[in-house]
């Protein structure tokens, strides 16, 4: 009896194991398959090329490193932090900035005493961390004598600490390293919490926080001007004892934009004359490279490359404050002067 039942193999188009079906099935698991593949080779040529500029990156940033000692891409994180936080300080509430500067102290002074025991010199970090805070709080809460009598009475504290200090040690230290030692907690006190105060007491004053955003502006373009002139044109090392990085040709480019962010922050941020704006940019550049030359001379006297590691492709607090902290007191000066 014949079956009504149509099998596969009946032919019919419509069935989907029919030779027609199969064909297009076939064609759409090729055009996947070509797809997947070409996603695939582009994706791997992406990761290629990305694994490619990474690694030029980095030998780019290796090569940088060598030449200059530090992490450009860390460093530029952190300097970007910490000018976002100065920033804050300044022209969002003052009283933040004494707060800053307080903590800066603090930190540069314990980093700075500890540095000096490279060099056997005897400097109590804490005591003289205690003091410089003091200083600073002086420096913003206070005027006139009072804040100088607080500094002195500070300096003074430092000095009673170590000699009792070094009485209660009894190991019999000759008296000419008691004397050095007392000269360098003097010399931490005055270096760190005195020539930084001067930026606090700026900010004290009305209209000071502009003076403090200037200075430190100036200082940056010297900063930059050096590095990028010296890294391009460098053939001439200024003090290649102190600091072999340093180069006459560094310093023209330095002075040059030195000149030119003077005038532009005197006339446009200050209100002043464009010549006190030459006059700015002049004096800082003197003062932030002798402050750089010379942080380089005290480390090259303790035997230190960087003051400490507490700031990632920086170094150390004072291998920032280098050419700050000289310029501060100049830039008070000018102040007083001109406004």
């Amino acid at each position: 009896m014949a079956s009504d039942v149509t099998t596969p193999d009946d032919g019919d188009p419509s069935s989907p194991t029919s030779p027609a079906e199969a064909r297009r099935h076939s064609q759409l698991n090729a055009k996947r398959a070509e797809i997947e593949e070409r996603v695939r080779s582009t994706r791997a040529d992406l990761e290629g090329r990305v694994t490619e500029a990474r690694a030029q990156f980095d030998q780019a940033n290796e090569r940088v490193e060598a030449r200059v000692g530090r992490n450009l891409v860390m460093a530029i994180g952190i300097g970007v932090g910490l000018g976002a936080v100065l920033l804050l300080s300044l022209f969002v509430f003052k009283g933040l900035f004494a707060v800053f500067g307080a903590a800066v102290v603090v930190f540069t002074t314990l980093e700075l005493a500890t540095a000096l025991r490279h060099s056997d010199r005897r400097a109590d970090r804490w005591p003289a961390a205690g003091a410089g805070l003091v200083i600073v709080a002086a420096a913003y809460f206070t005027d006139g004598p009072t804040r100088w009598a607080v500094m002195i009475a500070a300096i003074t504290f430092v000095v009673v600490w170590r000699l009792i200090a070094q009485m209660a040690a009894g190991d019999g230290r000759a008296p000419l390293e008691v004397v050095l030692d007392l000269a360098a907690v003097v010399f931490v006190q005055a270096y760190v919490a005195g020539l930084g105060s001067f930026a606090v007491i700026l900010v004290a004053r009305d209209g000071g926080e502009l003076w403090v955003f200037a200075f430190i502006c100036l200082v940056v373009v010297v900063d930059v001007g050096a590095y990028a002139s010296g890294l391009t044109f460098g053939r001439h090392p200024m003090a290649p004892r102190v600091s072999p990085n340093k180069t006459w040709e560094g310093f023209a480019g330095a002075l040059i934009l030195s000149q030119v962010a003077g005038v532009l922050i005197a006339v446009f941020l200050l209100g002043q004359p464009w010549w006190v704006g030459m006059i700015f940019g002049a004096v800082i550049i003197l003062s932030a490279t002798i402050g750089d030359l010379s942080e380089s001379m005290i480390k090259r006297d303790i035997g230190v490359k960087d003051m400490s590691s507490w700031l990632p492709g920086h170094g150390g607090f004072l291998d920032r404050l280098d050419s700050i902290l000289p310029s501060a007191p100049i830039a008070y000066l000018l102040f007083v002067i001109f406004s």
